[in-house]
Formats: C-alpha cells, sequence, structure tokens
C-alpha cells in the first residue's frame, strides 16, 4: 500500500522495466493475469490502510492526544514505507517469493498489532513504544509492496514504467478508499478493534497467498513453495486462534486495567464506557471511566460538583444549561435549588445517558436526577447545538463539565468561538462555570482556559477545588488506591460573566453542601493568583494552543 498522507514522490522503475524481462508461465492468459495483479494490489491497499487507521486509533484511545499520535504513527509509516522500498532491492530476482513471505508477515503484525497495543497497555502502562514499533515495521513491509508488485506485473506482459506504475497507483488509491471507509463504518462498529485488526490480517494472507501459490506458483520451487505454504497456513492460524479467544483476551485486559470488579463495560458509537465497583452497596464505591481515564469517582466526586456548580448558582438560576455532564452528578447539584425551573443537559454520548438513567449505583449517586421532570436532556455535540439549536436560547448559569483541554477531541469545547457562543446564550447578568483542568501540574493549559474566556469577553475569576480526597483514587496504573496513600486532587475552574469579574462565594442556606464554602474559594482564588502564567494566547478553532 502507498502513503497518501504525503505528496507522492516518483518511484524509480524497477530494474526489470530497463531489460529484457522473461514472461511468466501462467495458468490464465495474460490480461486476465494482470487483472488479477491489479485485483491484490487493491486489496492489499485496503488492509494497509486499515493497519494504519487501527494504530492511529488504538494510539488517540490508549496515549491520548490524537494530533501527536497521528503525527507520530504517519511520520514514522512514511519513513518506514522508504526504508522497505530500497529493502525490496534485493528480493527482484525472487519477486513471487518475496511478495509472499512479505504479505504473510504483514498480515501476521497487522491483524495482532491491536491485541499486541493493548496488552502493552494493560500490562506494562505505557504503549507507545510498541505504537512506534509496530508502524515502522507494519510500514517497511507496505513499503516492499509496490517494487515487487511492479516486478510481478512486467513478468506477464511488458509495459512501459509509466504506464505499470500509473495501473498499479490506480488500484492502490482506490483500494484505500475501500479500505479507509470499511474501518470506520463496518469494521469498528460490527467488529472492534481487536477482531477485526485479525479479520483484515486473514484477508491479507489469503489474498497475497493465492496470488503467488496460485497465479505465480512455476516461478517457485518446491521448496519456496512449501516454506510460503507453512508460513500463511500459521499465520492463519495464529489469526484464528487469536479471534476466537479475543473475547477472553478482552476481559483479562481490561481486570489488568481496571481491576477485578468490572460491571459495565461498552462501547458506544462516542467512547468506551466502564463502570467498576460492586452492584450493590454505597455508590461512594463507584468509578466511570470513559476511553480509560477516571471520569468520576464515587468517593470524591461531590468536591468537584460542587466547586463547579454552586459558585454559579449565587446570582439568577432560574434556566441552568450542563455542557457535558451526561452522569447526571452537575444536575444533581442544580436541582437542589427548588427555584430553578429548568435544566437542559447537553451531552453527545447517548450511552452515558443512558448508563446514568438505568445504573442503579450510578443513578443512586446522581439521586436520581433524570427523574425530576424540570430536566431535559439534548444528545448533540455541544459546539453545534449552540451554534444552530440554541442560537436564540437564553440561560442564566452555564456549566461546562467536559474532559480537561489538553484531550485532543475536546479542544474545540475550550476555543475562543466556542466560549462566544456560550457567551451568547448567557442572559444579562448570567453566569459561566469552566472546568479548565489541573491547575497546579498544568498551570499554562489552566490560564490559557482563562486567557481564552477573556477574549471572548467574557470576566473571570479563576479558582480551585482542591484538598485531599476522602476515599480511594486510581493510581498511575489505575489500580485502586487507599484512603491512607490517596493524592490530592487538582482540578481549576473559572467561573465568568459579560458584565464584571463575579464575586466568588456560596449562598450558606445552600441545601446539601458538603464541602464548600466561601472561604475556601478565596483561599483557592489566592492560590490561583500564585500560579499564574501571564501573556498566554487564547486558544482558537485554527490554532489551538492546548497540548
Amino acid at each position: 500500500m502507498i502513503d497518501r498522507s504525503v505528496p507522492r514522490r516518483v518511484l524509480p522503475a524497477p530494474e526489470s522495466a530497463g531489460r529484457e524481462t522473461v514472461p511468466a508461465a501462467l495458468p490464465v492468459r495474460p490480461r486476465t493475469g494482470r487483472l488479477l495483479v491489479l485485483a491484490t494490489v487493491f486489496v492489499c491497499a485496503a488492509c494497509g490502510l486499515v493497519y494504519e487507521l487501527e494504530l492511529l486509533a488504538l494510539g488517540s484511545y490508549l496515549v491520548g492526544d490524537s494530533v501527536t499520535q497521528a503525527s507520530v504513527v504517519l511520520s514514522v509509516m512514511v519513513f518506514a514505507m522508504g526504508v522497505g522500498s530500497l529493502l525490496a532491492k534485493r528480493l527482484r530476482h525472487r519477486p513471487a517469493f518475496g511478495f509472499g513471505a512479505i504479505e504473510a508477515g504483514l498480515a501476521l503484525l497487522g491483524g495482532l498489532s491491536a491485541m499486541a497495543l493493548y496488552a502493552t497497555f494493560a500490562w506494562l502502562g505505557e504503549s507507545r513504544p510498541a505504537l512506534v514499533a509496530f508502524s515502522f515495521a507494519i510500514g517497511v513491509l507496505i513499503g516492499a509492496e509496490i517494487p515487487l508488485l511492479m516486478v510481478l506485473i512486467q513478468r506477464i506482459r511488458r509495459q512501459d514504467a509509466g504506464g505499470a506504475v500509473a495501473d498499479l497507483f490506480a488500484a492502490d488509491y482506490v483500494g484505500a478508499l475501500v479500505g479507509g471507509l470499511a474501518f470506520p463504518f463496518l469494521l469498528l462498529p460490527l467488529l472492534g478493534q481487536l477482531t477485526g485488526a485479525m479479520v483484515t490480517g486473514t484477508v491479507n494472507a489469503v489474498v497475497g497467498g493465492a496470488l503467488v501459490l496460485w497465479l505465480f506458483r512455476r516461478d517457485l520451487s518446491r521448496r519456496a513453495r512449501w516454506v510460503l505454504i507453512a508460513a500463511n497456513a500459521t499465520v492463519l492460524a495464529v489469526l484464528a486462534s487469536a479471534t476466537v479467544l479475543a473475547d477472553d483476551f478482552e476481559r483479562v485486559a481490561r481486570r489488568a486495567v481496571y481491576g477485578a470488579e468490572v460491571r459495565v463495560a461498552v462501547r458506544t458509537g462516542v467512547q468506551e464506557l466502564v463502570l467498576t465497583g460492586p452492584p450493590t452497596g454505597s455508590p461512594r464505591s463507584l468509578d466511570l471511566y470513559l476511553d480509560g481515564r477516571l471520569r468520576v469517582s464515587g468517593y470524591d466526586e461531590y468536591r468537584y460538583h460542587e466547586a463547579l456548580v454552586h459558585p454559579a448558582m449565587t446570582g439568577p438560576h432560574a434556566r441552568v444549561l450542563v455542557l457535558g455532564g451526561g452522569d447526571g452528578l452537575a444536575a444533581r447539584e442544580v436541582l437542589r435549588y427548588p427555584d430553578v425551573a429548568s435544566v437542559t443537559v447537553v451531552e453527545i454520548d447517548p450511552g452515558v445517558v443512558g448508563l446514568a438513567r438505568t445504573d442503579p449505583m450510578l443513578s443512586a449517586l446522581n439521586a436520581g436526577a433524570y427523574e425530576d421532570t424540570r430536566l431535559g436532556v439534548v444528545t448533540q455535540d455541544a459546539f453545534r447545538w449552540l451554534r444552530g439549536p440554541a442560537a436564540h436560547d437564553r440561560f442564566d448559569v452555564i456549566l461546562c463539565d467536559l474532559p480537561d483541554p489538553g484531550i485532543t477531541p475536546s479542544t474545540k469545547l475550550y476555543s475562543q468561538e466556542f466560549y462566544g457562543l456560550a457567551a451568547r446564550a448567557l442572559r444579562p447578568g448570567g453566569r459561566m462555570a469552566v472546568h479548565a483542568g489541573p491547575m497546579a501540574t498544568r498551570p499554562r493549559a489552566y490560564w490559557t482556559v482563562e486567557s481564552t474566556l477573556r477574549a471572548a469577553g467574557l470576566r473571570t475569576s479563576p479558582y480551585s477545588a482542591g484538598g485531599r480526597l476522602s476515599g480511594h483514587a486510581a493510581g498511575p496504573d489505575r489500580t485502586p488506591l487507599g484512603p491512607s496513600d490517596a493524592p490530592p486532587r487538582d482540578w481549576g475552574f473559572v467561573l465568568a460573566s459579560r458584565e464584571e469579574a463575579p464575586r466568588l462565594r456560596v449562598d450558606h442556606d445552600t441545601p446539601g453542601l458538603r464541602s464548600l464554602s466561601t472561604g475556601s474559594l478565596l483561599d483557592s482564588a489566592r492560590d490561583a493568583e500564585r500560579t499564574r502564567v501571564r501573556g498566554l494566547p487564547p486558544s482558537t478553532l485554527p490554532h489551538p494552543r492546548y497540548s
């Protein structure tokens, strides 16, 4: 497969194009043989692009920061393809055997890449080295395909190099189109990442092996033929066994990542949702993970949600908008106020909302927020909703309960354009509270959020929700920590308004408060100022500033 992400360099014609080539003895007519070679190019290109997209998807999911992972995977693969093209020169005199061996190796590596990456993440806690290694190895094998196919197609019928390259590239690019569309719309939703990669590897091995073992069988010695048969049989057996064991492997790996008490594990159209903890008992033992990242810990989530919600509720709060927060926990805090008339939750993932409605432990943790008639749900991207259906709607309070700004898919929800749309949706005197990520450990990202809010025309008051965890959290290896060794939490927030910098306070008669007071807010604001990074430009859609 040829890389489609960068301008194409003209490949030098193989040596066979510049000298007399002995025609291959084929079991079919030359025209039919040529079509079979081009069909093989088509299938191999589709498989190669699926491997590439699989690495990109897993790199973003397991490591995070999809822009960085895409850059690493693509650049390493492009470089490796050049290396593979050079190495293929050593196989020019045995093109059929070389191509068959390469396809068997590519099928094995590509088919098992997803499982291997997930295994390194689950048991070693780090998948970057494996990601780079697989990107390089698969790129080398993909890069060696075209030079050998060029020799093989010239063995069928002599043709000028330009025409042969045009035919090969055309089949390659069309195959890449099919592979690129099959991955998100067919393989991923129907088979998942692990099984989808192994099925792709199986197709790759069958097609590549069939081309050389049947069409070019007379170009192979008896020993070479049996070596390729044994290699392809081994690859197919390994891939079949891995496919059968994929579900068991995934369960074991998931327990290694999240612990033994995994109750719910489901992949929606947006992300992977995992709930851990016992099925009954106190909801404080519940943990919710989104794409492998701890989003909610039942032991301490109230500190986060109280700090997000209540400082914004000291003014008018009849109509409240929650952007994100499909778990219902921010809505739980809002609905404590009897004079709230309506709460609108805009959540992109209906799976999160469904889990918050139906899971007994999570619905107990959110105090049955979705049963309250004042609450309405919109399952849509928050940016798109503010720009479209909500363009003329107005709210007293807006709460941005979103993932950290450094997670690339959420970067646009921390942009100047997004905050401009949110500010437009505020009523006069309204307030907006924004989760701005860790303040102490990532001060540049936090203060970039604050700078971006100011660039959108809002006045800001930074603060945080500090303190130590009152229960357990997830350690670096995502195993539970006990109360005694729990690290301090680092949640940073910004309270904003269009008119003037809002005053940080909470009403003394606020129902159900457990950890928040006006004094703690003012202390956190003073601590925040000591971490301020000045002169940071705002983050925009064309120039995101978070990393």
